[in-house]
């Protein structure tokens, strides 16, 4: 199953996280890629990323036959606020200096001349977008122009500042990535800017930001009734009101029951007893 941005570029329909993989990375992407997952998310940012074992596991991949050609790649531009010591780019240089070589050192990482997605890892500033912003989304826009990024989109953002986004950039984003509370309509607000724009909104931590919802008797009667688990039962939730969810399950025996989510369906009262259940979390 695949999802299409309004710029009719598909996204496989799940997505593995490799945030906090630490020295795991290269293991686990492709324990992933091999149970099936054809999406990889990763960031240039060595605090909670290790970009480069995601390229070296994509070289072992390759090495058994499953080329780069059959992966979506996303990664992300991440400023010196959310850095260490460690940035991948001169922390002194102007912003579009700064993001043309954050790029560089994510395609040297990655072993390929372009990523499926490139994402901004976040406004740098809570409420609205400033000036650094739009730089910043500026020299976005020219590696989607350029080809080295077939999709663009933006992380950890309000619905006021996506839609300030949408209105004013001169390229709007395919793709937004944001954690996603239960308590809070699972980002109902900017999931229906998204849909109203086109764009794939991706949930991430749906369970761990959610474990009132997951711990919940009525979510585990779900499950149980499918014959499934209840990390499931919250992605085929996601799946069915719209989103692209991210795991990042390090266990092998979990990548494959989450790709199973796609084989069932919830019923529309399963659907509204987890969004109330959320709301009431």
């Amino acid at each position: 199953m695949t999802l299409i941005a309004y710029n009719q570029v598909p996204l496989p329909s799940f997505m593995y996280g490799t945030a906090w993989k630490k020295e795991a990375t290269s293991q686990l992407v492709q324990a992933a890629v091999e149970s099936g997952f054809k999406a990889i998310d990763t960031a240039n940012q060595l605090i909670h990323y290790q970009e480069e074992l995601v390229g070296e596991a994509l070289q072992a991949l390759a090495q058994k036959g499953i080329s780069r050609e059959t992966l979506f790649l996303q990664t992300k531009f991440t400023s010196v606020d959310g850095q260490d010591h460690r940035t991948p780019y001169d922390a002194s240089a102007d912003l579009t200096t700064q993001v043309k070589q954050s790029i560089d050192s994510s395609l040297i990482h990655l072993h390929t001349d372009y990523v499926d997605s490139y994402v901004l890892h976040g406004p740098y500033t809570r409420q609205g977008l400033g000036t650094k912003d739009w730089q910043v989304w500026a020299a976005i826009e020219e590696l989607y122009t350029s080809g080295k990024a077939r999709m663009i989109g933006i992380s950890n953002v309000t619905a006021d500042q996506l839609a300030q986004l949408c209105a004013k950039a001169t390229t709007k984003p395919m793709v937004v990535q944001n954690r996603c509370y239960a308590v809070q309509g699972w980002d109902q607000d900017v999931r229906e800017i998204c849909r109203a724009q086109g764009i794939i909104y991706q949930g991430f931590s749906l369970l761990t930001a959610n474990t009132k919802v997951t711990a919940h008797p009525a979510v585990r009667a779900i499950a149980a009734r499918l014959g499934t688990g209840v990390a499931q039962v919250i992605f085929r939730f996601a799946m069915q009101v719209g989103m692209l969810p991210l795991t990042g399950t390090t266990n092998a025996q979990h990548m494959k029951e989450d790709l199973q989510t796609e084989q069932f369906i919830l019923s529309a009262e399963d659907v509204q007893l987890v969004e109330k259940i959320g709301l009431a979390a």
